[in-house]
């Protein structure tokens, strides 16, 4: 049993619907629960608002996700905001040797996919012709880390030797800082760090963009900085938390600094949207998804999710869907205050990688998951696997078919066994690995914890749990300083 779109895109749950599985009375229970989800979805995205969704600061914020895919003027994509974009890419393009992305949380997780799959791990060894004039790329602000700032400052200061000795010109480095605030610890601290550093070196140029909030009224520390030194600025925009911005400006400032194509991303993440406002679960993706994962956990007992993409590219996917679904469905009260300690606890796998490492468990442990695969249908330059040694016949036996065909024959393996001991899983499938079908995925996994959030009764949009160690941090640290200032 499968749902697939016009574009291809599938939602293959054979394996996680039916009989010993989630069921069709399963799915009637929540019937009339569904009917409002899908009404709450269609509100958000009229009117922006979200029953008993308020900000940190506990005031009411609407919610502006579902508005990014659409490049109007006024929305947070607009055609002007995409010529800027343009500006930065046409910058960066033969100007620029280095950006350094800075940010953590989805300031990171989602500009990570988006290198990983633009760029990939050998990126930064090509050559400034084979980058298409691009430039490297590097991330930091992503933990406070002192060897591995050291280390990428040092990186740097040797980039920019053998730069000085093949071209005697300073190595141009760009740092791209993103943090709403600008107060950001991880973040900022590694951003003060590594632009004091490069600052003093000889041989190194640098300048700066600031991606923060761009409230003009009640300006951000980051802000204020980027006004003080001329900086050039894009947006977090209100209303987006950080695990949706991927749809942003801070998502697509780094995608313009790759070449990656924004166009293509968002009209993915367009297409995937006008399919989820179908009120047939049967053909709404997001609805469909978070209906049988929710089912799932709350009925039988399946609330942890593997998230198993085949590809090692694909892995970064993995990590930026914790955030998501950790940050939007782990919540201890619901929207009527009462506790409830609700959510399905995520984990990242890929394959083949770990079937060779976590399958055992997966296969035999508790009977507590359901794993999600992600699988790619047609791979470019994908590469048959050649009979080097034909008197070998274990090795001769896995020759002549290509890699892709070895790796979707594995991953079936995987799902057929899962499925022989019980144990749940479903598989979305992409026709290709681009930007379209990227901005396919992302926004239906972003419109699924939605779509969960009404039914769990919880503020998908929130993150209080966050704010709370944040609010024990800040004393501990002024404490800190203060008692190194008094030796």
């Amino acid at each position: 049993m499968s749902l697939k779109l016009k574009s291809g895109f599938t939602f293959d749950y054979d394996n996680l619907y039916g009989e010993g599985k989630v069921t069709e009375a399963d799915l009637k229970s929540y019937e009339e629960d569904l009917k409002k989800a899908h009404e709450a979805m269609k509100v958000m995205r009229e009117t922006g608002f979200i029953r008993a969704h308020l900000s940190k600061d506990g005031e009411p914020e609407k919610v502006l996700f579902s508005q990014t895919p659409y490049v109007e003027e006024g929305h947070i994509n607009s055609p002007s905001s995409l010529k800027r974009l343009q500006k930065l890419t046409d910058h960066v393009k033969g100007n620029v040797d280095v950006v350094v992305s800075m940010g953590i949380g989805g300031s990171y997780l989602g500009n990570k996919v988006l290198f990983d799959v633009q760029c990939g791990a050998y990126w930064n060894e090509l050559t400034k012709e084979e980058r298409n004039g691009f430039p490297k790329v590097y991330f930091s602000g992503n933990n406070i880390d002192p060897r591995s700032t050291g280390d990428l400052i040092h990186h740097l200061e040797d980039e920019s030797k053998i730069l000085q000795y093949h071209e005697k010109r300073n190595l141009k480095v760009l740092l791209l800082v993103i943090s709403k605030s600008g107060g950001t610890l991880d973040t900022m601290s590694n951003f003060m760090v590594v632009y004091d550093a490069l600052q003093k070196y000889p041989g190194i140029d640098v300048e700066v963009i600031a991606v923060t909030d761009p409230n003009m009224e009640k300006q951000t520390l980051l802000k204020k900085l980027a006004i003080e030194k001329g900086w050039p600025q894009f947006a977090v925009p209100d209303g987006v938390g950080g695990r949706f911005t991927v749809f942003t400006e801070v998502g697509l400032t780094l995608a313009a600094c790759i070449g990656f194509d924004i166009k293509s991303f968002l009209d993915g993440a367009k297409d995937m949207d006008k399919a989820c406002q179908n009120d047939d679960i049967w053909q709404n993706p997001a609805m469909l998804n978070a209906a049988l994962k929710f089912a799932a956990s709350e009925k039988h007992g399946r609330d942890i999710e593997v998230m198993m993409p085949y590809g090692d590219y694909l892995k970064s996917v993995s990590e930026w869907y914790i955030q998501l679904l950790a940050e939007s469905l782990g919540k201890q009260f619901n929207k009527e205050g009462k506790e409830v300690c609700y959510g399905r606890t995520p984990l990242v796998a890929v394959g083949t990688t770990d079937m060779h490492s976590q399958t055992q468990q997966h296969q035999e442990g508790k009977l507590n998951k359901v794993v999600q695969f992600v699988k790619i249908e047609k791979w470019a330059n994908d590469l048959v696997i050649p009979n080097t040694f034909p008197e070998a016949k274990k090795l001769a036996d896995i020759s002549g078919v290509t890699m892709s065909e070895a790796l979707e024959v594995a991953r079936q393996s995987n799902a057929d066994a899962l499925a022989s001991n019980k144990r749940y899983n479903a598989c979305f499938a992409l026709p290709e690995l681009n930007a379209y079908h990227l901005g396919e995925l992302l926004y239906m996994l972003a419109m699924s914890v939605a779509y969960e959030g009404e039914l769990a009764d919880v503020d998908a949009f929130n993150q209080p749990g966050v704010e709370s160690y944040k609010r024990i941090m800040g004393p501990k640290l002024q404490a800190l300083k203060a008692a190194k200032a008094a030796k």
